[in-house]
């Protein structure tokens, strides 16, 4: 007959069995609190156009000194200073006498001339048929026509000379050759000026539109060029939109067009310039002006964006980002974000679309770390932000 340890014995084991499972769920429970939680996002392409700025100055889109043609002492100052003036408008005025008295004599010299020719027509006339009739010789004929076409001459040369002083007697009005704003007078009345003279009398600048002209490097020029050419990035048809960004970082209301992009590289500045017309109906912005000029230069129909809180950098200055392997495991990539777009980087290497970006607790855990993922949709924060797990 079996004795009372003998009995025991099963029972035991299965108590000893009990506890062993007991403290394996007990141990997965624990390592399952233990996992942490990171946020992720699913990398995306979207279209994106493909943008940039550059620095540049307001450049006025017509200028033109106003100087004297003629010589002579200044009257009168007809504009005021800093006003808009239009094309033709009379802005100085010289002392016309001398000029006039020129235009009179050039006037009599040619009424004189014109007399003459009244005078030796009939002659001509009148000998051309008496040398017919043998009545005058051929030569006193022939000096008569001579003569007639002499004062014909002098007509001509006279009209000439009543036509330029009556240029320069019209130049001693200077007037606006551009419509614009006139700046400041150099001279005043009485002050002789001369048709030679280096100093202009006053400047006019044509403000509305305004040129705005920015410079690209030609690395950046080439490099656009290269993934054109490659496919990775389509042209934008047409004239590009231009929108200006003001020294106070406000967005001026009314977008331009670029219109011109340079021919040669500076050799100085390795910089090729690039020229947009910007509407300026306020006049607001004025010349030698500091713009920003965003400039849209291509459409890149893959891109990758990706939170700028969810990019770092290592020890050798390169970006870098945390991703959760299909084993759930954290691994580092080196990846290339050299454009920002607000709070965003556009990522041109490193990354494709299905990959899991961890962008919400990365800084809680380490490279080869089991993790545990989390969409995070709309910027929501995962329990594994709050130190807490599931």
């Amino acid at each position: 007959m079996p004795s009372s340890r003998t009995r025991s014995l099963p029972a035991r084991v299965f108590a000893l069995a009990l506890l062993a499972a007991l403290a394996a769920c007990s141990r997965q429970s624990e390592q399952a609190a233990d996992t942490p939680v990171v946020g992720v996002q699913t990398v995306t392409t979207q279209r994106l156009e493909k943008q940039q700025t550059l620095a540049g100055r307001t450049v006025a889109y017509m200028v033109s000194d106003v100087r004297p043609q003629v010589g002579g002492i200044i009257q009168k100052r007809l504009f005021t200073e800093g006003q808009e003036v239009k094309a033709g408008q009379v802005l100085y005025q010289i002392d016309p006498a001398t000029y006039q008295a020129a235009y009179d004599s050039a006037k009599g010299q040619l009424a004189e001339a014109e007399a003459a020719v009244l005078s030796s027509r009939p002659q001509a006339q009148r000998y051309d048929n008496l040398v017919k009739l043998d009545a005058v010789s051929k030569q006193d004929a022939d000096d008569a026509v001579a003569t007639l076409r002499q004062n014909e001459a002098a007509v001509l040369a006279a009209r000439a000379a009543l036509q330029s002083a009556k240029i320069n007697l019209d130049y001693t009005r200077i007037t606006a050759p551009i419509s614009g704003r006139i700046g400041t007078s150099a001279y005043t009345p009485g002050a002789l000026v001369t048709a030679s003279q280096d100093t202009a009398l006053s400047t006019i600048q044509q403000l509305d539109p305004i040129y705005v002209d920015v410079t690209q490097t030609s690395g950046q020029l080439l490099a656009l060029r290269k993934q054109l050419a490659s496919g990775a990035l389509k042209a934008i048809d047409g004239k590009a939109q231009v929108q200006i960004v003001l020294e106070d970082g406000g967005t001026y209301a009314h977008p331009g067009t670029l219109e011109f992009v340079g021919t040669s590289v500076d050799t100085g500045t390795g910089n090729v310039t690039l020229r947009a017309v910007v509407p300026n109906p306020e006049e607001l912005l004025l010349p030698g002006t500091y713009v920003r000029a965003v400039l849209p230069m291509a459409i890149d129909d893959n891109a990758i964006l990706v939170p700028q809180t969810a990019v770092t950098r290592n020890t050798k200055g390169e970006a870098t980002v945390l991703l959760v392997g299909d084993d759930g495991k954290v691994a580092q990539r080196v990846v290339q974000a050299a454009t920002a777009l607000k709070d965003q980087w556009v990522v041109s290497a490193g990354l494709k679309a299905g990959e899991k970006l961890i962008v919400q607790g990365g800084s809680k855990v380490s490279v080869g770390d089991t993790v545990k993922a989390q969409e995070v949709a709309g910027g929501r924060t995962p329990a594994a932000a709050d130190g807490q797990a599931e």
